[in-house]
């Protein structure tokens, strides 16, 4: 075991060598001794001459080093101890575990130890076959370690390279083959529901479900084509797809996601902005106007609105605002909060404002009368994404509910109609034709919204957001593919078939203008994504991705030649109705009174 002892005594030595201590503080120079030697530390020369005396200070310590090393008898520099060390103490670990009967035969072999750099290293290589010294070697040198100028890193060879390259093609091919497959079982299975074919439509939802294992379902066709299969196990597994209460949810529910679809993607922002664009140029002139908001939720779109008018040339008009929404299920007056809210900021800019609140499950239980019309103020009736509501199947003779809102709403003479509505043909009779018309509509709205992300939206309240705008739309697809008849609300027909509509019913179309466009534009350089697009089609416009059309915004106001109905049926209010309202007005003293 002398090998042993040896190799300790070395290792001891070295990692007890302790650099030179620093000079007692006595001994440093002071202040007045330093102004002495000059404004350099290394004597009264110049700059250059310190530092050369500071190297050859420390060259002549390292050679008085190897001096003393040499005179020991070892042939090794002062350069090369740390090297040294770190190899006696993997040396010392492979000794430490290696068998006897290897170190026996190690004794045998002899080699000049005063060559300390070759006698550690050939003494590791020879005991490398019994045992690597324990823990992980670095793999390349670092800042701890000594540099080997050996060590090369070898690049990645060309043929490993081309097998990487071809495994990863044949992943991205199986997968898109794996997507193709799974619209095609889309297709087969919406098929065999049109066709009432249940228990083909059962066997295909379960190869879906397989399918839907091979492809990535956290974005593109993976992601739509999941919600699509969701809402078809709905439709298939469930007694009846009348009832649309698991798919609609509360209308709590339903506020909180409208709210971070709002949030998440331009096109809301965009259909507020074009209809406050219509109703601000229609109330030029006034000084008593008055807004009907068939949805008023949040009332996300009226604080631009009322800024707009308070900045108006000549003064702001008196504006009264009526906002239709749904009840409350928790017996609290959420229209008058947000009433409240928008008088706050009212009177804040210096804006008459009086409010008035119309609780309503559906549009069409609201009667004119209701909306207290008053002759000579100028009206806007403002419809975001709830005329498609009222519709109807195409080949159904009952009338629609669409019918009598139109009637009764050209009855009003309104100056301005605002209306925005989806680009897409959702009410077709066959469910095989609207499913197909869904699938290609939403997978575009799905990709706007994974390419229209900016850089910032990566957070986790932005991620957060994106995937309530998703159950947004999953609610709207549930809607589309599982209800039928009166619960099957989301019937969204296209610009020409609304143009048709709405000029019947008596409207004269308004066109936005090309300023309207180039508002639009700007607009969308909010956003990151570069795909969104506008488009004037026939004095309306659209928003769209990547050239597709998504949403629609188009004017309107009351066709001259049309004659009102009977002022009874507007204004009188001998009806009973079991609507509740409520009223807040700010007074020109800016107090608000209830």
């Amino acid at each position: 075991m002398e090998r042993r002892r040896r190799v300790s005594n070395i290792l001891s030595l070295l990692l007890a060598w302790p650099p030179p201590p620093p000079p007692p503080r006595s001994s440093l120079p002071t202040i007045w001794e330093r102004a002495e030697m000059g404004p350099y530390p290394f004597g009264s020369g110049t700059a250059a001459s310190g530092w050369t005396d500071a190297e050859s200070s420390q060259q002549s310590s390292a050679s008085e080093i190897d001096g003393l090393l040499v005179g020991a008898g070892y042939r090794v520099r002062s350069s090369d101890l740390r090297h040294v060390a770190q190899s006696l103490e993997r040396l010392e670990s492979a000794i430490g575990g290696a068998p006897a009967d290897h170190l026996a035969a190690a004794e045998a072999v002899h080699y000049n130890p005063s060559d300390l750099t070759a006698w550690v290293d050939s003494m590791l290589s020879e005991l490398a076959p019994s045992r690597r010294p324990p823990g992980p070697l670095p793999a390349s040198p670092t800042a701890e370690t000594w540099p080997d100028p050996t060590y090369f890193p070898l690049p990645p060879q060309p043929h490993q390279m081309a097998v990487v390259a071809a495994g990863s093609r044949q992943r991205e091919e199986e997968e898109e083959d794996s997507a193709i497959r799974l619209v095609h079982l889309l297709m087969s299975c919406a098929d065999a529901v049109q066709r009432g074919d249940s228990g083909l439509a059962g066997t295909i939802t379960d190869e879906m479900r397989i399918a839907l294992t091979r492809v990535n379902t956290g974005f593109g066709i993976g992601k739509v084509a999941g919600y699509f299969v969701d809402a078809l196990c709905r439709r298939i597994y469930s007694l009846s797809f009348s009832s649309s209460i698991s798919v609609a949810g509360s209308a709590s529910e339903y506020e909180i996601l409208y709210h971070h679809f709002y949030e998440a993607c331009p096109y809301l922002k965009f259909a507020h902005f074009m209809a406050n664009q219509a109703i601000l140029e229609a109330f030029d002139g006034y000084d008593r106007v008055h807004v009907i908001d068939f949805n008023l939720m949040d009332g996300l779109q009226w604080p631009a609105l009322i800024q707009a008018l308070a900045l108006r040339s000549g003064g702001p008009p008196f504006l009264r605002l009526t906002g239709i929404g749904p009840p409350s299920p928790d017996g609290r007056d959420a229209l008058r909060e947000v009433g409240l809210r928008l008088a706050e900021l009212a009177r804040s800019v210096r804006v008459r404002f009086a409010f008035r609140g119309v609780a309503a499950s559906r549009l069409d239980d609201v009667r004119p009368w209701m909306l207290q019309v008053v002759p000579g103020e100028a009206v806007a009736v403002n419809s975001v994404l709830q005329l498609h509501r009222l519709l109807r199947d195409p080949g159904d003779d009952a009338a629609a509910p669409i019918d009598s809102v139109l009637g009764w709403m050209v009855g009003l003479r309104p100056n301005i109609v605002t209306v925005v509505e989806q680009e897409a043909d959702h009410n077709k009779p066959a469910f095989l034709d609207r499913f197909t018309e869904a699938l290609f509509y939403y997978s575009t709205m799905f990709d706007s919204l994974e390419g229209g992300r900016c850089a910032a939206q990566q957070l986790q309240q932005q991620q957060q957001t994106t995937m309530a705008a998703e159950l947004y739309l999953q609610r709207e697809i549930c809607n589309i593919v599982c209800c039928e008849g009166a619960a099957r609300l989301e019937r969204h027909e296209p610009l020409a078939t609304w143009r048709a509509r709405l000029g019947r019913a008596g409207l004269k179309a308004v066109h936005l203008g090309s300023n309207a466009f180039k508002q639009a534009s700007m607009l969308l350089t909010l956003f990151s994504g570069e795909g969104y697009g506008v488009q004037e089609v026939d004095g309306c416009l659209t928003l769209g991705w990547h050239s597709r059309p998504l949403i629609s915004a188009s004017a309107w106001r009351a066709d001259d030649n049309v004659a009102p109905p009977p002022d009874n049926q507007l204004f009188s209010s001998s009806v009973t109705a079991s609507v509740p309202a409520s009223t807040i007005s700010s007074s020109d003293n800016n107090s608000i009174n209830f």
